[in-house]
């Protein structure tokens, strides 16, 4: 794609998921575009699950950030489609369960609300459960999520590189301590956990978890054909399919060194018990890697996408969601380079909104 050299200049700061998607959407719509990236925030996106939930991630009695989520996973169907990457789809329904009568109450409270909101959801016996997740423990019952799907979040990682190539998208490596010295005339930092180094004044916190990635031997049982998620004896687990495996996740705690990347061999034993607990065909499997990453996090649970400054754009602080929300995040930050915001989240997203 050959852009006029009076193009204008975008400098996006950060190469994973997000900061990837909008370089990509950016140069598409004409902006001559630098990715530059030292790593850190990939790395953040190389650490996750992958899943696209709303259902799944919703939080009781937060409409704004169900609204969000359900709009960003109405986005990946087209990003799909234009990423030209059908392989990056590893699941396409959900199926969420509990283990005792306390973690059920919880889920019901959730699903019945999200409901509500007009989510889709079946409640499924535990036998027809089973039926549909092959080596699933006992439950008395589960819900049906049709529609939440995950991928590949390593295989989106490629994807955008590639289109990002094809469309002209120029990358740097290296660490931008001053964004006054980044070439170009507009600027979007989208690196995440770092945000804080370079915009100050945005309020982000951390949090960090384990993924671990557990590899199928051939004699093993298969990995579900669906994402299961289960608040088991009070914590939250996952297993998310995969070619080879599956990724399980996640624990969470907060942090406040962000040089902290190493995983704790107590986050990593509960994952390990939850697990095997919930799916015991499991304990074949090989334990190929233990990953720990940050979820940067705002005080309302929402991430800031939108204006700091005439030159500089912010979009960070998606939390757990911060591959669900990456073509939203795209198209909302694009919007704003080319001075047509949207006008649904403008403000709801606005980084000034705590001050």
């Amino acid at each position: 794609m050959g852009l006029a050299p009076s193009s204008p200049t975008l400098a996006v700061v950060g190469g994973g998921v997000v900061g990837s998607a909008i370089a990509w959407r950016a140069a598409r719509a004409g902006w001559r575009t630098t990715l530059v990236d030292d790593g850190r925030a990939a790395s953040g996106s190389q650490v996750a699950a992958g899943m696209l939930g709303v259902v799944g991630e919703a939080r009781f009695g937060d409409d704004e950030a169900f609204a969000l989520t359900a709009e960003a996973s109405h986005r990946w169907a087209e990003a799909v489609e234009d990423l030209d990457a059908p392989d990056v789809v590893v699941a396409r329904d959900t199926v969420l369960v509990g283990a005792d009568r306390s973690d059920l109450a919880e889920l019901t409270a959730v699903v019945d609300w999200s409901a509500s909101h007009g989510a889709v959801v079946e409640t499924v016996a535990g036998s027809d459960v089973r039926s549909r997740v092959p080596g699933l423990a006992g439950v008395r019952r589960g819900v049906l999520v049709p529609g939440e799907g995950a991928v590949d979040n390593r295989a989106v990682l490629a994807a955008l590189s590639n289109a990002c190539a094809e469309v002209g998208v120029r990358v740097c490596r290296h660490t931008v301590t001053e964004l006054s010295a980044l070439d170009a005339d507009q600027v979007v930092v989208a690196n995440g956990a770092w945000l804080p180094a370079l915009v100050p004044s945005t309020p982000i916190r951390i949090e960090k978890g384990e993924v671990l990635r557990l590899r199928r031997p051939p004699t093993a049982p298969p990995p579900p054909t669906v994402v299961v998620r289960a608040r088991w004896h009070g914590r939250p687990v996952y297993v998310v399919p995969r070619p080879d495996g599956v990724v399980v996740g996640a624990t969470q705690y907060e942090v406040s060194d962000r040089h902290d990347t190493a995983p704790r061999a107590g986050g990593v034993g509960d994952l390990l018990r939850d697990v095997t607990d919930l799916m015991p065909g499991l304990v074949e499997y090989r334990l190929d890697e233990v990953g720990a990453g940050f979820r940067p996090l705002t005080p309302d649970g929402l991430p800031l996408v939108g204006r700091v400054d005439e030159r500089t754009v912010v979009a960070a602080g998606h939390g757990r969601g911060g591959i669900l929300l990456a073509p939203l995040t795209a198209d909302i930050a694009v919007g704003i380079l080319d001075d047509r915001p949207d006008e649904r989240w403008s403000q709801t997203l606005d980084p000034g909104r705590f001050a």
